[in-house]
């Protein structure tokens, strides 16, 4: 099937792109890297009047560390981001952009389309939950930082307003003695997670966890956490029978939908099975372990 007729525009700043879509109203969809979009075009589930690309921003596509501060700007690609250095130096992103799908999309998708469109079965949001982000938005009204709990509202629905473009992803670096592991659970490559989980984690000296953040993927409407999970697990030794029962108290917390790629009771277990094998990846790399991530396929 082929899209509807549109419109087509190349702003040549971010300015001038935020304008474009505030002066055509809100048949007017940003284009970047396509890879949600144009899928959403070709099967008539949106039927846009103007298409704003702004693929070719210069503003958008950095990858530094200031002062502590990793900032990602939407443009990013996901190969970009798996090839950094950042990537390196925080393993869980290179977990997470390195496994999205196939070569092509990872060349051409962005981290700032990801996150805008919000599917629930795309492995972004839970993974910048895992590293409590906030991303930065720029409208009409100016700028503004949302924390990604209050960016990602419901299953593809974020807080952007009229004109609003997400411009950059931000979170701190993790501190000295810090593990993290992103992996999810597919049936091939391109496919997208039937469930994943990300665990972000800090040691002290004497293998005590001071701090931990854990996410599920493909879970519900939104990444699904639980405080409950993680202050079982907060000030102690990390045991497998300590980190089992942790399991179960956010697995609980959960509402996989049942689908084609699996019930709701088989991405329970899955998703049981995929937070003790990020937990214990986490921890090596904690240790100082320098451990290669990889998904888990049927």
């Amino acid at each position: 099937m082929y899209p509807e007729p549109f419109r087509y525009h190349r702003p040549r700043s971010l300015q001038e792109a935020i304008t474009l879509l505030s002066e055509l109203g809100e048949g007017a969809k940003p284009l970047a890297g396509g890879q949600s979009i144009v899928p959403i075009l070709k099967m008539r589930m949106d039927e846009p009047s103007d298409l704003v690309d702004i693929t070719r921003l210069p503003e958008l596509s950095h990858i530094n560390n200031e002062q502590g501060v990793i900032r990602i700007g939407a443009l990013c690609t996901h190969a970009q981001i798996a090839r950094s250095d950042i990537a390196d130096t925080v393993p869980i992103l290179k977990d997470c952009a390195g496994g999205i799908a196939d070569p092509q999309v990872r060349s051409l998708g962005t981290i700032g389309g990801s996150v805008s469109v919000a599917d629930p079965s795309s492995d972004w949001p839970a993974l910048l939950h895992v590293l409590h982000s906030e991303i930065v938005c720029q409208g009409p009204e100016g700028i503004r930082t949302v924390p990604i709990g209050e960016f990602i509202q419901d299953a593809y629905t974020t807080s952007l307003g009229d004109a609003e473009l997400v411009t950059e992803i931000r979170f701190k670096l993790p501190p000295a003695g810090s593990g993290g592991a992103y992996i999810g659970f597919k049936k091939a490559a391109p496919s997208y997670p039937a469930a994943s989980a990300g665990i972000q984690l800090t040691l002290d000296d004497k293998q005590v966890c001071r701090d931990i953040t854990i996410a599920l993927g493909s879970a519900g409407p939104t990444p699904v956490m639980s405080a409950e999970a993680e202050a079982l697990l907060q000030g102690k030794t990390l045991s497998t029978a300590l980190l089992r029962e942790a399991a179960e108290i956010i697995v609980a917390a959960s509402s996989p939908p049942s689908d084609a790629r699996g019930s709701t009771t088989f991405k329970r277990d899955i998703l049981k099975s995929l937070f003790m094998k990020a937990a214990a990846t986490a921890i090596e790399r904690a240790g100082g372990s320098q451990i290669d991530g990889s998904h888990d396929y049927v």
